[in-house]
C-alpha cells in the first residue's frame, strides 16, 4: 500500500492548508486533492461517508495528498476502520484525558507498539512487512473540543505516540456555552501554547483561506482553507444573487 505520509510535513516548519470533505462525494476529493493543499480530511464523525465510498476516496486522493480521516469516534473498531480504508492519519475527537489519548494511540499502531488489528484490503496487499513499515508512517492527531480537554491538555500532550493536536473550534463553543470569540480563543491560545512547548504541531478549525491565513500568522500550523460544505454554499448563494439580479 502507498500513501503519501502526512509526518515530513508535521516535522518541518511551513503551515499545512487542509481541505475538509463532509459530503460523502469521491468526485469532490479527486478535485480537492488535485488542488495539492497540505492533506485533504474525510470527515466520519459527521459527514456522509459510507465504507465503500471511503476507501474509493482514500485510493484516489492518497495519490496526490496525504489523508487525513477523521474518525467517527475514539473506539478501536472506529480507528481501525478509517486506517484500513488506507488514510495516511487518523483525527480522534473529543480528547478529554490522559487516558483516552492513550487508548487512540494504542489502537493507531501496531503490536508491539499497540493493538491495532492486521486487517483492510489496502494494508495487507503488499505482506506483512510493508505493512508494518507502512504502519510506521501513520500520524496520531487528537482532537481537544471541550472545556475538560482544555484543562487536561497538559497531560493529554504528555503521552507518547502523540504527531499533532488540533482544536476543534466549533464543539469547543459549545463545550463553553458561548460564541464569544474572545472566550474561546483564551481557551485556543491555552492549547497552542501547550503544544508549541512540546513541540507538537497544533492545528484548529477555521474553514476560509483568510481565516486559515490570520490562524497561521498567530503561530497555528495548522488550518482548514475550504470545505465542501462551505464551498457549495458560497458558491450557491452567489449564483443566487446574480440570479436575482437579473
Amino acid at each position: 500500500m502507498a500513501f503519501i505520509s502526512l509526518k515530513p510535513l508535521l516535522s518541518g516548519q511551513a503551515p499545512i492548508d487542509l481541505i475538509w470533505l463532509s459530503l460523502g462525494s469521491v468526485a469532490l476529493a479527486e478535485l480537492a486533492a488535485r488542488a495539492h493543499p497540505g492533506a485533504v480530511v474525510l470527515d466520519l464523525q459527521h459527514g456522509l461517508w459510507e465504507r465503500n465510498s471511503l476507501e474509493a476516496a482514500v485510493g484516489i486522493a492518497c495519490q496526490h495528498v496525504p489523508v487525513i480521516a477523521r474518525c467517527a469516534g475514539n473506539t478501536p473498531h472506529q480507528i481501525f476502520q478509517a486506517l484500513d480504508s488506507g488514510a495516511s492519519s487518523v483525527l480522534v475527537p473529543l480528547i478529554e484525558s490522559a487516558e483516552e489519548a492513550r487508548q487512540a494511540v494504542q489502537a493507531s499502531r501496531y503490536p508491539p507498539d499497540g493493538v491495532r488489528s492486521a486487517g483492510g484490503l489496502r494494508p495487507l496487499l503488499d505482506g506483512v512487512d510493508a505493512m508494518l513499515q507502512t504502519g510506521a508512517q501513520v500520524a496520531v492527531g487528537l482532537m481537544i473540543e471541550t472545556v475538560k480537554g482544555v484543562q487536561n491538555v497538559e497531560s493529554i500532550m504528555a503521552v507518547p505516540g502523540i504527531d499533532y493536536i488540533f482544536i476543534g473550534t466549533g464543539d469547543l463553543a459549545l463545550s463553553l456555552g458561548t460564541g464569544d470569540q474572545s472566550v474561546l480563543q483564551r481557551h485556543c491560545q491555552q492549547v497552542l501554547h501547550g503544544a508549541r512547548a512540546r513541540g507538537l504541531p497544533c492545528g484548529q478549525y477555521t474553514g476560509t483561506a483568510e481565516a486559515a491565513r490570520q490562524s497561521f500568522d498567530a503561530g497555528y500550523r495548522i488550518a482548514v482553507c475550504a470545505s465542501d460544505v462551505g464551498a457549495a454554499k458560497s458558491g450557491f448563494a452567489q449564483a443566487g444573487q446574480f440570479g436575482r439580479k437579473k
